[in-house]
């Protein structure tokens, strides 16, 4: 399936490709363009819009293109949700949703100018967002098991954690 978006990508068009990739269309291909291109291509190739002014699967309500994804796509993975707040601050000015946002915002400035282009952005990006959501989940483990890890040493503690991140 084919998707596009906007073109000189950022915090949510780095994201959602990975979202989408990850847990929707693992075979999706990304198409960037300029924004007054986006309904001609979605036209002549049938692909599916995001992350643009009007369309289904962007900003609305409050919420980022991430959001509306994993909320259109019914997506119930509690690390995803954890992940959208942080993806969400770095993309709106609600920055104080989650602080993390504000080093997501900052690495993706920056690795714009590191790229050749927006394919390439993407592509880097994959690391970031894979090693978020495991922060993430590390974060809900360690919140969910707080008083048993509580009981541990430093290194029972590690075993605990890392086994329960494979699960």
């Amino acid at each position: 399936m084919k998707w596009v978006t906007r073109e000189y990508v950022h915090v949510d068009r780095t994201a959602c490709p990975w979202l989408i990739k990850k847990f929707i269309d693992p075979k999706a291909e990304f198409i960037f363009v300029p924004t007054e291109r986006i309904e001609e291509v979605v036209k002549m190739q049938g692909a599916t819009p995001f992350d643009a002014p009007g369309v289904k699967l962007g900003h609305r309500d409050g919420k980022c293109s991430f959001e509306t994804i994993i909320e259109e796509y019914n997506l119930k993975d509690p690390v995803l949700h954890e992940l959208a707040r942080i993806v969400h601050s770095a993309d709106t000015s609600d920055k104080e949703l989650a602080l993390e946002g504000i080093g997501l915002d900052a690495i993706m400035t920056g690795a714009r100018f590191n790229v050749q282009d927006d394919f390439e952005a993407v592509e880097k990006a994959k690391y970031v967002y894979e090693a978020l959501y495991s922060y993430c989940k590390f974060k809900l483990l360690r919140k969910k098991y707080r008083k048993e890890l509580e009981k541990m040493d430093r290194k029972q503690q590690g075993e605990f954690v890392r086994r329960k991140m494979q699960e």
